[in-house]
């Protein structure tokens, strides 16, 4: 083989290995296009005067809680209520078997009035001198002892029907048709819970009295009383303290306390949970950041805000109580910080956002604090 016919073939050859590496290139897979700022909504802060508050757990209880008891022993034959309605002072709520208290009672007043008679007889003689004294007054304590028997058995006839005690909610029946009811330790039949007034009762500890003046509660270092149902709402109507421990539990450390409010609606029931909020002033320049937007860990409490650039800037802060669905931030924030409250857990430090407040759409052009929409490049 000559020499020109070996150089052709080494050039043929690497004209085709350009040719494949250049087609390599032309198909590669174009680079994937960079992440724009991440949206995020923010709360731009102003500081504001809210009331200053204690706030603790707390439950309701009756304002009057009445043991319905069986005040005579018998068979339950009848209950005469719905459990859980509304009674009133009075209704009747159980019958217990009456039988023997009309026999015993037919007997107690045939034995009164056969002692009525005798005395009334005895008394034409003691007159006329033809009995001694003395078997005249013993007619008479007799018949005396049969009226109080005759008494009694007519309150023990009339207590075999069971009636409410007070008026309120009833609760359920301890004891059932055909149950053998016993006068004395067995004789609870249900409770009635007076429930309008509504009773709150709850307990101070060291930590929530030391933000009092003079350490313990008064009336005057009291402002208010407000209650926070289950669901993180207030009560609509205010309360009033109405018991104040005068002494310390040297048990547990703490005050016990208890609230009245009114619950005319019946919408408060005995037994639940509750948070009771005592107002003991005002705070002032204070700002309300949403629960969700602070971050809880090992070196306190923090925020999330949309700094300058629109760069996320972490900030500690010092927060106090729960307003609402708020806390009350005493420290760490300035008026005109823009608080982030979502995609918290996809942010990081220095990371650039598009924020855009609340209610606004992302990237709304001319909203306040929301980012300035790129501009779309020339096409070449």
């Amino acid at each position: 083989m000559t020499s020109g016919h070996l150089f052709r073939r080494t050039t043929l050859s690497l004209i085709i290995a350009a040719s494949a590496l250049s087609a390599c290139s032309d198909n590669k897979p174009p680079a994937a296009p960079e992440r724009g700022p991440m949206p995020v909504t923010v709360l731009e802060m102003q500081p504001q005067s809210v009331p200053s508050a204690i706030e603790v757990m707390a439950q309701t209880e009756g304002a009057r809680e009445t043991e319905v008891r069986a005040r005579v022993g018998g068979i339950l034959v009848k209950r005469l209520y719905q459990e859980g309605e509304t009674v009133k002072a009075g209704q009747p709520l159980f019958q217990i078997d009456r039988s023997t208290y009309e026999i015993t009672l037919a007997d107690a007043k045939a034995k009164a009035d056969q002692a009525n008679r005798e005395m009334l007889r005895l008394k034409g003689l003691i007159e006329s001198r033809a009995i001694s004294q003395r078997e005249y007054d013993a007619t008479v304590s007799t018949n005396a002892i049969a009226q109080a028997a005759l008494h009694q058995a007519q309150l023990n006839l009339s207590w075999t029907t069971v009636t409410a005690p007070v008026g309120g909610s009833t609760g359920r029946a301890v004891k059932s048709e055909g149950n053998l009811i016993t006068a004395g330790t067995d004789s609870l039949l249900t409770s009635i819970f007076q429930s309008n007034p509504i009773w709150v009762s709850f307990s101070l500890g060291d930590s929530d009295l030391n933000k009092l003046a003079g350490g313990r509660v008064t009336q005057q270092n009291i402002k208010g009383v407000e209650l926070i149902l289950a669901n993180g709402t207030t009560y609509a109507k205010p309360g009033k303290l109405n018991f104040l421990a005068s002494n310390i539990d040297t048990t547990l450390g703490t005050q016990q306390l208890r609230a009245e409010f009114d619950n005319t609606e019946n919408l408060l029931l005995p037994g639940q949970f509750v948070r009771i909020r005592l107002l003991t002033g005002e705070r002032e320049g204070v700002f309300l950041v949403p629960q969700a937007a602070i971050i809880q860990n090992e070196q306190g409490a923090m925020v999330m805000l949309a700094g300058a650039e629109d760069k996320v800037a972490p900030r500690p802060i010092q927060v106090a109580e729960w307003r609402g669905k708020d806390w009350v931030v005493i420290g760490g924030l300035q008026a005109g910080d823009k608080v982030i409250v979502d995609n918290l857990m996809k942010l990081r430090p220095g990371a650039p956002v598009a924020p855009h407040p609340a209610g606004a759409a992302p990237g709304t052009a001319g909203a306040p604090g929301a980012a300035t929409p790129a501009k779309p490049a020339a096409k070449e």
